[in-house]
């Protein structure tokens, strides 16, 4: 059947869209056109076979999401896990009265995270699910701000202080938009040189009164490479000595608090720093489950101000929620659930190491073809980022990218933040499902492909507004 091509129906009155007979009534001769309008509900319905046909047919124009090496988000889980989703695709969260056993899930998730991540004491964590890592910023940031709000009630908002928050310029937008939206002052450290995360004594020279809290990313976004959380904590440890200045860290663990437990355990990162008061994480990445599900966690108690927490009644009890969404699937955390026991400590570990050995491979054989340089070595998140090497002039990276692209690849190119705006970057994201033999089709790709790139003249040129395929 033919597809939508974009253009609006309101022009072209007379089209009509072919339907392949077989997927009409039951005579097929009846139904071998539809007209359906792209921009306003058809008059009446159509059979469910060719409203699934016309949607189906369109999105075969997707990318592959499994060559999609752009995204961290989780492309691949086992027929069981996808089953499950299917079955409580219908159960909604929020309602944990009327779906308690949805409920007691999320409670335990929580609870094995908190073991995870070191907490004092795993059963006196407070957390909750969220549709992913930027509620679960969106969140903690709340908290940190709230915090500093009772402390500071002589201030703020009556007295005029504005609350700011430190963070690297490498962070995810999610926290740019954060400091948007409740009006918090943003203060970035930003790059130099071939330090492209947070500095810990720049971060500590940026807090004052007025700080609500340091943001340290485990796993940045931008190379994959781990920022030093517990050189920031001491830096802000050694701030409260000279100054009394006693400012909380949240670790921004998206990626990286579902790596370093298993892979980098002597990493000291989590809840057994006492300055780390919240630590988020995405359980559609490489907490391996289809989008959409994160997590956020808090120290104790004391670190989530009780006036943030709604209470539900649950099982005749009290159940305290936190989040910014109300209604949303309880599939997800289901299915959180079911890889946690499919995997354990042993399986997880199994699967991220073998990520990480496909990304540290892959990115050693990259840099030995000559043309590029490494800027990480996915040798902490399974992710690493590379340039083209000195002395190349005749393609650059956004090239690269359009010419995997033609291939089915999807490889974000991509322009550093301020203060490193010189550097152009390719990312290759290593996730569960990306073997070993799909990275040796990667490598044979980019091998055949650049031949033609060497024979140009130069770069191509684009317009500035589009030179980046870099967007989360």
């Amino acid at each position: 059947m033919a597809l939508h091509k974009g253009r609006g129906d309101d022009r072209h009155p007379g089209r009509r869209y072919a339907v392949n007979p077989f997927y009409g009534e039951a005579d097929p001769v009846s139904s071998m056109a539809l007209e359906p309008p792209l921009h306003r509900l058809p008059d009446g319905p159509m059979t469910p076979s060719a409203a699934y046909q016309f949607v189906h047919d369109e999105l075969m124009l997707d990318g592959n999401s499994r060559l999609n090496l752009a995204t961290f988000v989780t492309t691949w889980m086992e027929p069981q896990a996808g089953v499950l989703l299917a079955e409580c695709r219908d159960k909604n969260m929020i309602d944990k009265d009327e779906y308690p056993r949805t409920a007691e899930l999320e409670r335990r998730c929580v609870a094995m995270l908190a073991d995870l991540w070191h907490a004092p004491d795993p059963a006196a964590t407070v957390g909750c699910s969220t549709t992913g890592s930027s509620e679960a910023c969106m969140l903690a940031g709340l908290a940190l701000k709230r915090r500093w709000a009772l402390a500071h009630g002589d201030r703020y908002p009556g007295g005029g202080a504005r609350p700011n928050l430190v963070m690297g310029s490498n962070v995810q937008v999610c926290w740019d938009k954060f400091c948007n939206f409740w009006e918090v002052e943003a203060r970035q450290v930003p790059m130099e040189g071939d330090r492209f995360h947070i500095d810990p004594d720049a971060a500590a020279g940026l807090c004052d009164e007025n700080t609500i809290g340091v943001v340290a990313v485990l796993g940045s976004t931008f190379d994959g490479s781990y920022e030093p959380v517990a050189e920031v904590c001491a830096a802000l440890d050694a701030l409260r000595e000279r100054t009394g200045l006693d400012v909380p860290v949240h670790v921004d663990g998206a990626s990286g608090a579902m790596i370093a437990p298993f892979l980098d355990e002597d990493l000291v990162w989590d809840f057994r720093l006492p300055r780390v008061a919240s630590i988020n994480t995405s359980g559609h990445k490489y907490g391996l489950v289809y989008p959409g599900v994160g997590w956020a966690l808090w120290r104790d108690r004391e670190a989530l101000p009780e006036d943030l927490v709604f209470r539900v009644n649950y099982l005749g009890g009290d159940m305290p929620t936190f989040a910014l969404n109300f209604s949303r699937p309880g599939a997800q955390v289901a299915a959180q659930y079911y890889t946690f026991l499919r995997l354990g400590r042993e399986g997880y570990r199994a699967v991220q190491r073998n990520s990480r050995t496909v990304a540290s491979g892959l990115a050693r054989r990259v840099g030995e073809l000559g043309d590029f340089r490494l800027l990480t070595h996915g040798d902490q998140l399974p992710v690493f980022a590379f340039t083209t090497a000195d002395g190349i002039t005749n393609f650059d990276v956004f090239d690269v990218s359009r010419r995997l692209r033609e291939r089915g690849w999807l490889v974000p190119a991509y322009t550093f933040p301020p203060d490193r705006q010189d550097l152009s970057v390719l990312r290759v994201v290593c996730r569960n499902g990306f073997s070993q033999d799909l990275a040796d089709v990667f490598l044979d790709d980019l091998n055949a492909l650049l031949p033609e790139l060497r024979r140009q003249d130069a770069p191509l040129d684009r317009p500035e507004r589009v030179a980046t395929a870099f967007h989360h």
